[in-house]
């Protein structure tokens, strides 16, 4: 296996860091080196930054590989992978690049490692451009969505902010066998909304009042009968730097999760930001699909790996999960099929997507 050498353009399509995570994932999960070049070509700052520098360092050091190339600026790379180890392991963006981020590229190769992995991973926690650490908590790391047969422990340490970061996650995950195929097509109806709006550092608390308030208003307009409890929290001990923020959850009767959120920004009203997520959340609801625009595309490295036939229905199919899809296709054989929601709860904007996976298996088990 090891002879193959895949090469992936990293200017394609969304052209972000997210090529690089998935890319040098299924690199090494496959045991194949990869070369990776025109590194976010796009971007106002092209090439590698700091966050995606360190998870690149962070799968090279869980893999026993070897990473050439992998400088700030760098727009190529070529990552020589090594049997995947487990154990303890740590990444540092120094900045308030997305602990999120890093789990998104290490978890699946921690899944497929000889051991249990125990990843520390520091940076920013809730990050613009990134999903926050409750996001990923909550929503990805929700029960519902250990349907793959995916089970991690996420202890949150220490919350960062922009611009400093500071923030800490320890990640503990065991290796599977291989993943099983997901079958969410089931929407039911919504039963549940909550949240939490947060200040940090020297912000006032009546911010995270103002932001909650105006989020429940928000929701109101379109959710008549649902008790919605957005808490208002003072972040204390476990905070590094000022910030505010808020997430709101949207639970169905089948098990389905959305997410709404926002961070506040200098010079931005704390309403305007609980509008802002609780939009988002009502836009996530209307598709009637069964995850929302985040949950989507992070699905489908998971889908291509995973052994028979997944289906997941969504809304309207982001420029993210065509990108995922265009990687996976192209380092696995995977195949995705994306097609209308034809039933009697599908509006226009619901879709199925639908992937024969590989059926990876963990050698180690």
């Amino acid at each position: 296996m090891a002879a193959t050498t895949f090469e992936m353009d990293g200017s394609v399509m969304e052209g972000g860091g997210q090529i690089l995570r998935l890319s040098a994932a299924l690199s090494c999960i496959q045991g194949a080196s990869i070369k990776i070049n025109k590194i976010r070509a796009g971007r106002s700052t092209p090439g590698l930054r700091p966050q995606h520098l360190s998870g690149l360092e962070l799968v090279r050091d869980m893999c026993n590989g070897n990473l050439e190339g992998a400088t700030v600026g760098s727009t190529e790379i070529m990552l020589t992978p090594g049997k995947i180890k487990g154990g303890n392991h740590i990444a540092d963006t120094q900045t308030a690049g997305s602990v999120g981020l890093l789990m998104q590229i290490s978890l699946p190769c921690a899944l497929f490692a000889q051991g249990p992995s125990e990843l520390c991973l520091k940076g920013g926690t809730n990050a613009e451009m990134a999903p926050q650490i409750d996001y990923t908590l909550k929503v990805f790391g929700h029960p519902s969505n250990s349907r793959f047969g995916v089970q991690f422990d996420c202890d949150l340490k220490m919350r960062g902010y922009y611009p400093k970061g500071g923030g800490e996650v320890v990640l503990k995950v065991n290796p599977v066998k291989e993943l099983s195929p997901i079958n969410l097509t089931e929407r039911g109806n919504i039963t549940k909304i909550y949240g939490r709006a947060f200040v940090a550092g020297v912000l006032p608390f009546k911010l995270a009042k103002d932001m909650s308030t105006a989020a429940v208003r928000t929701i109101r307009k379109e959710v008549k009968d649902l008790y919605i409890n957005i808490q208002s929290l003072q972040e204390k001990d476990k905070a590094c730097g000022n910030g505010n923020g808020i997430i709101i959850i949207a639970e169905s009767s089948t098990g389905c999760i959305f997410a709404g959120s926002s961070l506040g920004k200098k010079g931005v009203y704390a309403d305007k930001v609980g509008i802002e997520a609780a939009e988002m959340l009502l836009r996530n609801i209307r598709h009637n699909g069964c995850v929302d625009d985040f949950l989507q595309d992070q699905l489908i490295m998971f889908m291509a790996l995973a052994n028979g036939t997944s289906r997941m229905r969504t809304g309207p199919v982001t420029l993210h999960t065509q990108t995922a899809i265009h990687v996976a296709e192209q380092l696995t054989d995977a195949k995705f099929v994306i097609r209308k929601s034809e039933d009697e709860h599908a509006n226009n904007d619901t879709y199925i997507i639908e992937c024969q996976g590989v059926g990876a298996t963990n050698p180690n088990l």
